[in-house]
């Protein structure tokens, strides 16, 4: 386990989703008195968008200055905006369209163009929007796959060694597929990582990311691993089910 983590377990996946509505509330209201903005990677899959919907209503809605929150995505898939597959599309649909927000305040990921195409693009997005050496957002949001992988950085994929880019195209054997992500690198340098992780399927490489050798080409959600950062994980009792406790 990273030595910096804070690891906590909560009855339900809807008890995950308001600890961590709260979490974000709290984030905003920090990071915009200590530096008058906040940007954040939101996650694809559909553990984080029960968190999306609380924070789209009341009472949690009025307690962000949404105005000073530039929204990106740690990972997307290869395809348009409008897809049913698209992280974009699914997050906008819970949260983001529903703020009435500049579109200078919304920077997706073009999963429609040509994969290393995009990334590059993307890569020399957030760079202008956060600036920084690697640039620091203020919180990126993760979940985790059954496999370990987080974003899009999956078991034995290139993208796992990739020290150099900070948003890379990478291909996933297992699913026949290009998808774009975030590196640990850039992940590693945020002032906040929030770990959301919920249901039984997550259990057994649960354990092995928090408990087992290091193994990040098999796990790669052990590349999170943060210098200087707050890392927190956000487990339901499911998730959690196998691992110690003290």
């Amino acid at each position: 386990m990273p030595t910096n983590a804070d690891v906590q377990v909560l009855p339900t996946k809807n008890d995950v989703a308001r600890k961590a509505a709260d979490e974000f509330v709290r984030a905003v209201a920090e990071s915009v008195q200590e530096r008058g903005a906040f940007s954040v990677a939101l996650a694809g899959g559909s553990t984080p968008l029960g968190m999306y919907q609380l924070l789209a209503g009341e009472p949690y809605r009025s307690q962000v200055e949404w105005e000073r929150v530039l929204f990106f995505w740690g990972d997307e898939r290869c395809v348009p905006p409008d897809d049913p597959e698209s992280n974009y599309g699914a997050a906008a649909a819970a949260l983001v369209s529903r703020l009435g927000l500049p579109e200078a305040n919304v920077h997706r990921m073009r999963g429609e163009l040509d994969p290393h195409e995009a990334a590059t693009a993307y890569e020399r997005e957030l760079r202008h929007a956060i600036g920084g050496e690697p640039p620091r957002f203020d919180l990126i949001l993760l979940g985790m796959g059954d496999d370990g992988h987080t974003a899009s950085l999956f078991p034995g994929t290139d993208a796992l060694g990739e020290t150099g880019r900070i948003v890379v195209a990478n291909h996933v054997p297992k699913l026949d597929a290009w998808r774009l992500t975030f590196t640990s690198t850039l992940i590693n340098a945020a002032h906040r990582v929030l770990f959301l992780v919920t249901g039984e399927g997550k259990a057994e490489a649960l354990r092995a990311v928090l408990e087992g050798e290091p193994d990040p080409n098999t796990y790669p959600s052990q590349l999170v691993q943060p210098t200087d950062a707050r890392l927190l994980f956000l487990l339901d009792e499911p998730a959690a089910g196998l691992l110690k406790r003290s």
